[in-house]
């Protein structure tokens, strides 16, 4: 491979902000596997937002790459997969897994996509050094009439599009907006562009924690909500805390504190044969490797408010929850799924068939 930008690439980056800015670019934000694109000729490579080859992983991808894009290029993007028309993040971490055969019978049973938004290099040129608009232009001149599995996200620079956007598109699985400034060249592993993100808040059950790295403070808070069976089940975590805070809460809840999990709702956790079949944490998997992911059991007592962005397929927070505050005014008990905001269900091919 001999191109004007090689791999690895670190991605550009967005930086949160609370509003769509005026006067810029804007376009969705997907939910996906961030990846960058190399081809030359016949040799491709997708690279991750870390730099590592995500090649194997898709090589529906890798097929499609070799016919729709052009001969010699580099392009930033997104992987996806769709399901019933709505973004399927879980689909995507199925693919990460060692063995090649398994790899292959799930990139027919769900394929995945390339979205595109960024052209790094064309040919002989590299285009990094080029203003975002221009780079814009020449994206969607090379994918003009492109066919699927490949899209070429949709882009506008009407901040009233964008905040329509904003609403409409969670419906589909995707995570808010991203806007450029339209004389941005390209800055890899900076946060140059802003990112706006749906923020919402639930009250849910603290019943259990993980110990920090570091010592015997608190790395992550583990968060449950009782489904209308009455089961508690496994949310998501609230990891952002300071490391005095990290210790202040070991002492808070010290008389939460079992001394085994027998009796606790996720008691399972325990027993290796469960993760079999079910997605528990507190296990190794292929994302965490050796990473220890023990945790102390708490009597599910204490309500904390956190602050969420977005549901993966509606039973889990799909990134790490924010604390808020205690909420002593709350039994653990109304801590259900009822009291999470539902959007509105938005056909992804409504989206890509924009492009």
């Amino acid at each position: 491979m001999d191109l004007p930008v090689m791999p690895p690439v670190k991605p550009m980056l967005a930086k949160s902000v609370a509003r769509i800015p005026p006067g810029m670019q804007y376009e969705a934000k997907w939910d996906g596997f961030r990846a960058i694109v190399f081809r030359d000729g016949d040799e491709v490579e997708l690279g991750s937002r870390t730099g590592k080859p995500l090649t194997r992983y898709f090589p529906e991808l890798v097929e499609a790459v070799r016919e729709r894009l052009p001969e010699r290029c580099v392009m930033d993007g997104e992987i996806v997969i769709a399901r019933e028309g709505h973004l399927d993040f879980d689909a995507l971490t199925e693919r990460i897994h060692p063995a090649d055969s398994r790899v292959r019978t799930l990139a027919g049973r769900t394929p995945a996509s390339f979205v595109a938004f960024d052209l790094l290099a064309l040919g002989d040129e590299s285009l990094l050094e080029v203003p975002q608009t221009e780079r814009r232009e020449r994206l969607a001149g090379v994918l003009e009439g492109v066919r699927p599995p490949v899209h070429l996200a949709p882009a506008t620079t009407d901040i009233d599009v964008a905040r329509g956007w904003f609403e409409q598109y969670e419906g589909a699985g995707l995570d808010g907006v991203i806007a450029k400034p339209p004389t941005l060249r390209y800055r890899q592993d900076e946060r140059a562009m802003f990112k706006i993100k749906h923020e919402r808040t639930a009250d849910v059950v603290v019943a259990g924690y993980r110990l920090h790295k570091s010592g015997p403070v608190v790395g992550s808070l583990l968060l449950g909500l009782y489904d209308d069976e009455g089961r508690l089940q496994h949310v998501g975590v609230s990891a952002a805390f300071s490391m005095k805070r990290r210790a202040e809460l070991i002492e808070e809840l010290e008389p939460l504190r079992m001394d085994d999990v027998t009796g606790h709702p996720w008691a399972s956790w325990a027993d290796e044969s469960a993760h079999e079949s079910a997605r528990l944490p507190g296990a190794p998997s292929r994302w965490s490797g050796r990473k220890d992911l023990s945790w102390v059991p708490l009597r599910p007592e204490r309500v904390a408010e956190v602050a969420y962005d977005h549901m993966e397929n509606g039973r889990r927070f799909r990134h790490t929850a924010r604390f808020r505050r205690w909420r002593p005014d709350r039994t653990p008990e109304s801590c259900v799924y009822g009291q999470l905001e539902e959007p509105v269900r938005y056909d992804l091919a409504e989206i890509l068939g924009s492009s």
